[in-house]
């Protein structure tokens, strides 16, 4: 369609063809809604493409601004894409309960392009004036959203300057099945973005559910560059198997970041942690919501600029409905226990994988963990509640660890503070919610018998110049730039006895790797693989005794606690995971200074197939740029280098 007319003609035009779309809509279709802007003319619009949940179209809305004349002429053209889908939705009459979704995800052929600008600028989330790294300008970054089956297409551009810095991002818990060159870790499957060159990932949503996207260049994420990351899917029943699932929820209100914060760089903590003399990990200085979070000014003792009351994260909800709150732990060090006032929660997923639903007044979530939960808001219509998540005083290091978020019914007075009191739970444990309670919907059973069984133990201490790094079986992981192993192994080079500290463990063709992990150290470990949900066999403290817990349907994530312990009664954790996906694939802990001190390994898998990959050539060209840039010398890799 081409149109040409003035605002009056305009605002007719989109009446009709709303009305269009509300048909096309009524029938099922999936529509894709493409502008067509000469450069020269100036349009404005609000509008939103759709995304299934179940399918509403918002209007376009023509808004120019009030200076241009009503006699301006609007010209452009539009194109309108109507394509049918199966059962009113873009993944048909595939179910939590009924699909195996690492076999037979759909493929939408829907396209998401986002564009993202990392730089540097100064930001007050909690009040506090820092300097951060941001994208597109803005602390959270944008939502990412897509329908399950849907192409992402994210062109990432580093504009970090005074000091540069090389940039990734990693998508995290996208399985990255048929490219693997674009899981985002620089060293392992890229060289990083060097300043003033971009990179566009391009891969398919090839699960569904709530997570979250981030840096991976050393602790950079820390600093800011971070956003939520929403795949759309079938709906989770709340029952049984056999009831309507797409019943479970009325009002999906979206992502609930929690992130603890820091008041000082991330490059200076990272200094600090790894560097001489070494310091100890320093404590958060706030906790946020959304971003949101008040802060006492007179704490600030560095002559930092405060801004008291900074304003808090606002939710609502509406009477006799049930609220799906999609919790993302996206914090550098922090354990988070979440509760709502008053309130109980109804788990239907952790990470990117459906669970049997369970109830629950407080969730826990490590760094990297996802939960999603269902809220029926039964009290009064003009109730007010707290929302809440605490840094674990156990857990986790913090100087001020609530965060606050108000919800709102639909009568409530919107000005005020709400003046409900804490809900009461159990901090003495640092692992996740019983296994026995976390059964996945779709059945994934673990082989008694795996190809192979790797033990790795995890250590902490000073190396020969006296930083302290962490170890894994007495390594200490430091990524090179220079070489990313993804494209070393494509090439044939799969074995590194020269550059132990790359700590690869090469499984070769088995078809599938049990992994038990052994931590005599106090400190708990939210333990991240990329490229795999993994089966979770067993967890505690002491010594595993060999019992699966729901062997023919365990638990599956891509994160997990691995607990605290003692050199007598360390804690363990035994995961198993099917060669499925060829590649090299990170496995490490997701706390930031831990993870910039060295806990980290790299697995690989299927070496055969990955030599018959073939990588992009934009792959090598990144490398190029970077080789270009590092070759000044520029480059200060303080950390392990992710």
């Amino acid at each position: 369609w081409n149109f040409s007319g003035t605002i009056s003609a305009l605002k007719e035009f989109v009446g009709s063809l709303q009305h269009g779309l509300d048909a096309a809509e009524a029938r099922g279709s999936l529509v894709q809604v493409e502008l067509h802007i000469s450069p020269t003319v100036i349009s404005f619009f609000s509008q939103s493409l759709l995304f299934v949940r179940p399918p509403k179209l918002q209007a376009l809305r023509p808004v120019p601004p009030a200076k241009i004349p009503s006699t301006t002429t609007w010209s452009f053209g539009l194109t309108v894409k109507e394509s049918p889908i199966i059962a009113g939705y873009p993944w048909g009459t595939k179910t939590a309960a009924t699909t195996n979704p690492y076999e037979q995800s759909p493929t939408t052929g829907v396209i998401r392009s986002y564009d993202f600008t990392i730089s540097r600028g100064f930001l007050a989330p909690d009040g506090v004036n820092k300097s951060v790294l941001l994208i597109n300008g803005a602390f959270p970054g944008p939502t990412l959203e897509a329908n399950w089956g849907d192409t992402f297409s994210i062109t990432v551009r580093n504009d970090i300057r005074d000091p540069e810095e090389g940039t990734s991002m990693h998508w995290h818990g996208i399985l990255q099945r048929d490219t693997p060159w674009y899981d985002g870790v620089p060293a392992v499957q890229q060289c990083p973005i060097a300043p003033g060159k971009s990179f566009t990932y391009t891969f398919k949503a090839d699960l569904y559910g709530s997570s979250w996207y981030h840096s991976h260049y050393s602790a950079q994420y820390a600093g800011g560059i971070f956003g939520p990351m929403i795949i759309h899917g079938p709906k989770i029943a709340e029952l049984t198997v056999s009831q309507q699932q797409n019943d479970a929820y009325d009002i999906d209100i979206g992502p609930v970041l929690l992130s603890d914060w820091y008041h000082t760089e991330y490059f200076q903590i990272v200094k600090d942690v790894v560097g001489l003399p070494p310091k100890p990990p320093p404590k958060s200085d706030n906790n946020l919501i959304n971003g949101k979070m008040n802060y006492d000014c007179s704490l600030v003792t560095n002559g930092q600029a405060c801004t008291p009351d900074a304003g808090i994260a606002k939710f609502n909800f509406q009477s006799g409905k049930k609220h799906r709150l999609r919790l993302i732990n996206a914090g550098a060090e922090a354990l988070q226990r979440f509760t709502i006032d008053n309130h109980t929660m109804t788990v239907m997923a952790n990470d990117f994988v459906p669970v049997r639903p369970y109830t629950t007044n407080m969730v826990t979530l490590g760094v990297g963990q996802r939960t999603d939960v269902i809220v029926e808001a039964k009290m009064p219509s003009d109730s007010a509640v707290w929302m809440r998540s605490d840094i674990s005083a156990t857990c986790a290091l913090a100087n001020n660890p609530h965060a606050l978020a108000a919800i709102y019914y639909e009568r409530a007075d919107t000005n005020a503070k709400p003046t409900t009191q804490a809900t009461n739970y159990d901090d003495s444990h640092c692992g996740n919610d019983p296994l026995s309670q976390t059964t996945p919907f779709f059945p994934f059973p673990a082989t008694t018998n795996p190809a192979t069984t790797q033990e790795i133990d995890i250590t902490v201490g000073a190396n020969a110049s006296g930083n302290v790094l962490w170890y894994m079986n007495g390594v200490s992981f430091r990524a090179n730039y220079d070489h990313p192993l993804l494209i070393l192994a494509n090439q044939g080079n799969t074995s590194y006895p020269y550059d132990p500290q790359w700590n690869v463990y090469n499984f070769g063709n088995n078809n599938s790797v049990r992994i038990i992990f052994k931590n005599p150290v106090g400190a708990a470990h939210p333990m991240h693989l990329h490229g795999h949900n993994f089966n979770v066999l067993a967890e505690g403290v002491g010594t595993w005794d060999g019992t699966v817990t729901h062997i023919q349907n365990t638990q599956r994530r891509d994160v997990q606690m691995l607990q605290g312990g003692t050199p007598e009664s360390p804690g363990y954790l035994v995961v198993q995971y099917n060669t499925d996906n060829p590649g090299v694939w990170p496995f490490h802990c997701h706390i930031a200074w831990h993870v910039s001190g060295g806990l980290y390994i790299n697995v690989m898998e299927q070496t055969d197939l990955i030599k018959k990959r073939v990588l992009p050539s934009t792959v090598s060209q990144t490398c190029r740029d970077w080789e270009e840039y590092s070759g000044h010398g520029l480059v200060v890799e303080i950390d392990s280098g992710v």
